[in-house]
């Protein structure tokens, strides 16, 4: 599979424009090295899962988005976003009591 960097680069530098935000800003509230975006909107360094999932919390996009360039029409918020980040770490038996407990809550007269 063919991973064009460069085009993930311009969505990452549009999104960003589009939020008004400079390169040194998201370095920043993404916890990255100095120039650390220059580079990957140049695509002179390659992203880890890691950074993509910093830089779409940071963005408020999906990483459908930077990769595929497809947008949904609802963007996780900031607590769907570290809810799924955790999940990435849990076992399979820990998501299904996770679904169950989201079920019960589901259930209540709230």
């Amino acid at each position: 599979m063919y991973v064009d960097y460069k085009t993930i680069g311009k969505r990452i530098a549009q999104r960003r424009h589009e939020l008004g935000l400079k390169q040194s800003q998201v370095n920043e509230m993404a916890g990255l090295s100095d120039k650390y975006l220059s580079n990957i909107e140049r695509a002179t360094s390659v992203m880890s899962i890691d950074v993509l999932m910093k830089l779409c919390t940071v963005l408020k996009v999906t990483p459908d988005y930077i990769l595929l360039g497809t947008t949904t029409d609802a963007v996780p918020s900031d607590a769907e976003s570290a809810a799924k980040l955790e999940m990435d770490t849990m076992t399979e038996k820990q998501i299904k009591m996770i679904l169950n407990f989201i079920d019960w809550v589901k259930a209540q007269d709230i």
